[in-house]
């Protein structure tokens, strides 16, 4: 059956929420949520009250005169995306969107609600000011990148750091769910990258339930985690200034992660959870497939993403600020490479190579093969969760 403007249609059931310059549907069976302007919802109610297509248009184009009012490809998209359950009364077949299945209903909502509310986050605030005063007042604080390599043997180095960076992920991403929970949300744990770590990451698409000021504590809980962990590791470390043990040298360790990832925040080029607060103070949400419009237009040898300008009304300056903090991100990226990852790399090629060069009787040897077999796992989890990401796609 073909759209015609003498058609009238019936939605599944959405729900209708108003945000800063645009609105959210909600599609109440599958749980999915889709961004929308005025005419749009205009255009819903209007078919919930069973006029026409074609009369639907014609108000619109009264109402919005410099708006481009096109009910018939708009019913197009409603059809691609199955909110239409019928046609002129006839049923639409469509295949059933599941809705994800989503967990830690387990974790009470009070638990949540003692780690996130006005008093935690005020403390949380002041952790973090301590802790920029600490690296201000002691720069020796600082991470290093050598502060990696805990162990003489390079072997045990990457269980150790790997150890320490799962604990210190599963912390971070800890915060997002118990912050969900304080707001009684599902959520759920799922594997992906930065560039290329592999990383953990929580589901937090629920959270479009909520009203926009409800959603930036949800954003920032991860990295409120992050501040007191860093608070504990650089005190340590103050404390036992004069040893040299194993303690503090894991705290070491720990002060570089927590360092690296909250630069990474500030990288919002990729999807990290500053990125998701920009959208939500700004109201812009897909800001980043915006930017890189923007910036392919700037740059006539990038192939542009399409023909259409996706970009709403009244929001070309905030995509154009954040087209500036894009490239400030992969500046910032190119930092870390330079000040950590390279010299890294290049410290554990000078002490493994020797080990190679001593034969396979020796322990510097082994040391050098199970350290290069470590690495190669790594890339291969690192390739898992491209092609994952992908295979998606």
């Amino acid at each position: 059956m073909s759209l015609t403007f003498n058609s009238t249609l019936l939605l599944v059931p959405i729900k209708i929420r108003k945000e800063k310059k645009h609105f959210i549907v909600e599609d109440k069976t599958s749980g999915e949520f889709y961004e929308m302007p005025e005419v749009c919802i205009d255009a819903i109610n209007l078919i919930n009250k069973g006029q026409t297509l074609g009369v639907i248009e014609q108000i619109l184009k009264v109402k919005y005169p410099k708006e481009e009012v096109d009910l018939l490809s708009f019913s197009e998209q409603l059809l691609e995306l199955q909110l239409i359950a019928e046609m002129n009364g006839v049923r639409v077949d469509a295949q059933v969107k599941e809705r994800e299945n989503l967990g830690f209903l387990f974790i009470p909502t009070q638990l949540g609600k003692f780690f996130f509310n006005r008093i935690m986050l005020l403390i949380y605030l002041v952790l973090l000011i301590i802790d920029i005063i600490l690296f201000i007042n002691y720069p020796s604080l600082f991470p290093q990148y050598k502060d990696m390599f805990i162990f003489n043997l390079m072997v045990l180095n990457i269980p150790a750091w790997m150890g320490i960076t799962i604990l210190l992920v599963l912390i971070h991403e800890f915060g997002h769910i118990l912050a969900m929970r304080a707001l009684n949300l599902p959520t759920k744990l799922e594997l992906g990258h930065r560039l290329f770590l592999v990383v953990l990451e929580t589901d937090m698409s629920s959270i479009w339930k909520l009203p926009s000021k409800d959603r930036n504590v949800l954003y920032l809980a991860g990295l409120c985690f992050d501040t007191v962990i860093l608070s504990f590791a650089l005190i340590s470390q103050l404390i036992f200034a004069n040893g040299s043990g194993i303690f503090r040298s894991i705290m070491a360790v720990v002060v570089l992660d927590i360092f690296i990832r909250f630069v990474y925040q500030c990288c919002i080029y990729m999807k990290t959870d500053l990125y998701y607060l920009f959208e939500n103070v700004s109201g812009c949400y897909n800001l980043m497939e915006n930017a890189q419009q923007v910036i392919r237009k700037w740059f006539p040898f990038l192939k542009t993403l399409s023909t259409e300008d996706m970009v709403f009304a009244g929001e070309r300056k905030t995509v154009l600020a954040y087209s500036i903090f894009y490239f400030v991100g992969v500046a910032l990226t190119v930092s870390l490479y330079t000040i950590f990852y390279i010299p890294q790399v290049l410290f554990a090629v000078k002490k493994v190579i020797p080990g190679y060069l001593e034969g396979p009787t020796s322990l510097p040897f082994w040391d050098a093969i199970l350290f290069t077999l470590q690495i190669l796992i790594g890339f291969m989890l690192l390739f898992y969760s491209w092609r994952k990401k992908y295979t998606q796609k």
